[in-house]
């Protein structure tokens, strides 16, 4: 059975949610990702829990098309961060119908780090929500055996790991390691694909992964090995920016073409 293929905001980013769900819908995915919070200041972010009209007019898409909001993102924790700052956010997914949350850690100190994290799974489980901490080569949660000492040591029922394809191998983290996280820890994931040749640089890696990777299949990641590692009947989230090719390729071709190459990876996959 095909897992339920979800289109997550960074692969067409520069569309407002509404569009987002449609251009889903179009292109046959069942579910979306979307981007309330920017990863950073000035960046892209569609904040609905303070813009009423976009959220009902969101709402009104989703109702439209039949597309469900499966994560929102992206939650930034630092040593500043305040918990209550983001319960405006939660209600906003809660109303979305979102169940997982994208959390990266910005934080040096792990302790501190862990702390937040969980402080933040606490708030967000009223909601009906989980968080899932994506580990990041440039961020304090650099690699998968980081992630899972911090989720741990959080001990929170709602907490969890996002697994993104690029950032898997990026991190030099091992797919074998994937069997030692938990299984409800895994809430969904992230597929794309991208050249064999790791950067060498931070901004390399930044550059690839928000705007620069491959469909899957078009790239030298050991995709096979990932998704036979990852439970079957989770999301798999389609992340995967192209703005090269968008400047001559709309943004539901694109995504079509996502779709049917994650399709093919993961149907060989499981053969």
């Amino acid at each position: 059975m095909e897992p339920v293929l979800s289109l997550a905001h960074l692969t067409v980013l520069d569309l407002p949610p509404p569009a987002v769900v449609r251009v889903a819908a179009a292109a046959g995915c069942r579910a979306a990702g979307l981007r309330l919070l920017p990863v950073a200041p000035g960046a892209a972010g569609y904040p609905l829990h303070e813009e009423p009209a976009l959220l009902r007019e969101t709402l009104a898409a989703m109702a439209e098309t039949g597309v469900a909001v499966t994560d929102l993102e992206i939650v930034t924790l630092r040593p500043e961060t305040r918990i209550d700052g983001f319960l405006p956010f939660l209600e906003a997914g809660a109303r979305l119908g979102a169940r997982h949350v994208l959390v990266a850690g910005y934080d040096p100190e792990e302790a501190r780090l862990t702390a937040t994290f969980a402080a933040f799974c606490e708030a967000a489980a009223p909601f009906g929500l989980t968080g899932d901490l994506e580990f990041m080569p440039w961020t304090d949660v650099p690699d998968l055996v980081a992630a899972i000492r911090v989720v741990r040591r959080a001990a929170q029922p709602n907490g969890g790991i996002l697994v993104d394809a690029l950032h898997l191998d990026r991190s030099r983290s091992r797919v074998e390691d994937l069997a030692t996280v938990p299984r409800d820890w895994l809430h969904y994931w992230q597929l794309c694909d991208a050249p064999a040749e790791r950067p060498a640089t931070t901004e390399g890696l930044l550059h690839t992964a928000r705007a620069d990777r491959l469909f899957p299949g078009e790239g030298g990641l050991d995709l096979a090995a990932l998704v036979r590692a990852m439970p079957p009947d989770i999301p798999v989230s389609l992340e995967i920016p192209t703005l090269e090719l968008a400047k001559t390729v709309g943004p539901e071709e694109r995504v079509r073409r996502a779709m049917a190459a994650a399709r093919r990876v993961i149907a060989a996959a499981r053969r």
